[in-house]
């Protein structure tokens, strides 16, 4: 393939798959960032050859260019330098792998370069959903999906109307805690709620699946992907994670796309739709697999997912600072401030105190992340663990 790359979060756990299937696919990788992985990052530009790599921390980019004196390459650092790296005029497609509401500048301006977008990061439509689907269609460029679940959609959807979806039907594993219930939760641990039973996954997004916080965000993802209404979106606990998604079309007939759970199948696919190449990833073996089962979510244990639905409803700047409050609740719980439960509580409290915007602009979203961001840290001080 000659397609041209760049990637945004190439250090984490989603951007060393993506120079997995980079490698496989022989792409050629023009562009890297990462936050402050110069370690990994220097193996990675010394491998793959980029035109231009960025680092969050100006330190950390003269340290680099010191390691890397000797090549013809740009280091950038910061904001800005993320951004030089998603708008180099040779890539193609500007693979989005950074975490949290980070991503959502560095893709706009992608987006107003011309470039498509292979996005993995979900915060990017869950905070300005309208504004990045309406500047991508004035654009001409695709979003292409990363994530499973809204890969398994994007193929179910192959030669069919969207306009006669009935339902689409998002998978979830369940996370380390299916089953559990909510005085049950008040004490589990951070090494307990890490420990994801299918996917390798990094931090945040894991305690996002074991919160069933992550499907929430997926759920309002899905409805910007795919132009559908809330009510048309449902989650299904699915502890295999074997069928990532599902369309029921409105002549009853249900389309399921299945596979390991290895995101690699999906970066691919990403990459390459409509076509499809061959690799060495993993197979799926359905009668050693043996059974599929399907649960309904239990949204008294794990009311993040509820806390999603409603404010996918409400729209405006609800999303935005359910996952700045999100974010800032996750990083706490790791750091060991607060306990497991507290997540939602936190979200729960900053949500109530939020005045919603029902039509935000890029700088009103951004003002709510700030907002939302500094109400969370208020209510997790309060908070004794």
């Amino acid at each position: 393939m000659n397609k041209r790359i760049s990637i945004l979060g190439s250090t984490g756990s989603i951007g060393r798959q993506v120079l997995d299937v980079a490698r496989n696919l022989k792409l050629d990788v023009l562009g890297l960032s990462a936050a402050s992985n110069i370690d990994l990052l220097e193996e990675q530009v010394y491998e793959f050859r980029p035109r231009a790599v960025s680092v969050l921390d100006e330190d950390l980019a003269n340290e680099l260019r010191y390691r890397l004196k000797g090549l013809d390459i740009e280091v950038y650092s910061g904001e800005e330098g993320i951004v030089k790296i998603a708008v180099m005029d040779e890539t193609d497609t500007v693979v989005v792998s950074v975490v949290g509401i980070a991503g959502l500048i560095p893709t706009l301006e992608a987006i107003n370069s011309g470039k498509d977008i292979a996005l993995a990061n979900k915060e990017t439509l869950v905070t300005a959903g309208q504004l990045v689907i309406e500047n991508a269609k004035k654009k001409g460029v695709k979003i292409l999906p990363v994530d499973s679940e809204h890969s398994a959609i994007f193929q179910c959807l192959a030669g069919n109307n969207r306009n006669r979806i009935e339902k689409i039907i998002l998978t979830a594993s369940g996370g380390p805690f299916r089953g559990m219930k909510a005085n049950e939760l008040e004490y589990v641990t951070v090494e307990q709620a890490l420990k994801h039973p299918n996917w390798k996954m990094g931090n945040k997004i894991t305690i996002d699946s074991a919160t069933l916080m992550n499907k929430g965000l997926e759920v309002i993802e899905a409805k910007w992907l795919f132009g559908v209404d809330d009510s048309k979106i449902k989650v299904i606990v699915h502890p295999q994670s074997i069928v990532h998604s599902m369309i029921e079309y409105c002549d009853g007939a249900v389309m399921a796309q299945l596979g390991s759970p290895d995101m690699r199948i999906c970066i691919q696919y990403a990459l390459t739709c409509p076509d499809r190449v061959s690799n060495n990833y993993s197979r799926l073996d359905l009668v050693k697999l043996g059974a599929l089962t399907f649960e309904e979510p239990d949204f008294n244990a794990f009311p993040c997912l509820k806390m999603a639905y409603d404010v996918s409803k409400t729209g405006g700047t609800a999303p935005v600072v359910l996952n700045a409050a999100n974010e800032v609740a996750v990083d706490m719980f790791l750091k060991r401030r607060i306990g497991f439960m507290d997540i939602p509580r936190i979200i729960e409290n900053v949500l109530n105190k939020h005045s919603i915007n029902r039509n935000p602009g890029l700088s009103e979203i951004m003002e709510a992340d700030k907002w939302a961001r500094s109400m969370a840290e208020s209510a997790g001080r309060k908070l004794r663990y």
